[in-house]
C-alpha cells in the first residue's frame, strides 16, 4: 500500500507506477471487506472487473453462501411438527384449508362440510340457511324459494327485500360456480 502524499494530503492510487489520486476503494480480497486497496478511476474500473468473490470456491461453498443470503445471513430452523426424511408425506405437512393443492372433498367435507370454514362458499350457504353439506340441488330450491319470497313485485318495492335479495343473488351465483 502506497498510502498518501508525503507534500499534499492526498491519498495516491495503490496501483504501482500511478500517480493519480486514490478516490476510489475496493476490497482487499473476500475475508476482508472492510479493507480496502484505493484507487483512481481508470485503475478501480479494472479491478472492478477482474474482482470475483467466488474465486478458488467450491459448488457447495457457493450454494452454502447463497442460502445464507437467501436469509440475510439469519439462522432459520423448520417448521415445527413437520416430518423429516424419505418418510415424509409432502401431503400430510399441513391442512389445506382453501383446496390450494388439490385436497379431496371428502376430506373437507369430514372436516364440516363440502367447502372449507370461512370460504366464500361457506358464507354463501349460511346466507342461505343451509347445512354445510348441502347439494346444489339443496341450493337451487332454497334459491328460487327466497327470490320468489323477496322479489320487488311481491314486496310492493320494500328497500330491506331488495337489498336481500342482491345478497341472495350474489351467494347463490358463487355457489353455482363452485358447483
Amino acid at each position: 500500500m502506497r498510502g498518501r502524499n508525503a507534500q499534499s494530503d492526498t491519498r495516491l492510487c495503490d496501483r504501482p507506477g500511478c500517480t493519480e489520486e486514490g478516490l476510489y476503494r475496493a476490497p482487499r480480497s473476500r475475508e476482508t471487506l472492510n479493507s480496502y486497496y484505493w484507487f483512481c478511476l481508470e485503475h478501480v474500473r479494472e479491478y472492478n472487473a477482474a474482482w470475483d468473490y467466488f474465486k478458488d470456491l467450491d459448488a457447495d461453498s457457493i450454494e452454502a453462501i447463497r442460502r445464507r443470503d437467501a436469509v440475510w445471513q439469519r439462522p432459520s430452523w423448520p417448521f415445527a411438527g413437520r416430518k423429516k426424511g424419505a418418510d415424509a408425506d409432502p401431503g400430510s405437512q399441513f391442512r389445506d384449508d382453501f383446496g390450494l393443492f388439490g385436497e379431496d372433498l371428502e376430506a373437507t367435507a369430514q372436516r364440516g362440510g363440502r367447502f372449507p370454514p370461512n370460504s366464500k362458499q361457506a358464507k354463501a350457504l349460511a346466507v342461505l340457511n343451509l347445512d354445510p353439506d348441502a347439494s346444489f340441488e339443496d341450493v337451487k330450491a332454497r334459491y328460487k324459494t327466497l327470490a320468489k319470497e323477496l322479489h320487488p313485485d311481491r314486496n310492493g318495492g320494500d328497500l330491506q327485500a331488495e337489498e336481500r335479495l342482491k345478497i341472495i343473488n350474489l351467494a347463490y351465483s358463487d355457489l353455482k360456480a363452485a358447483f
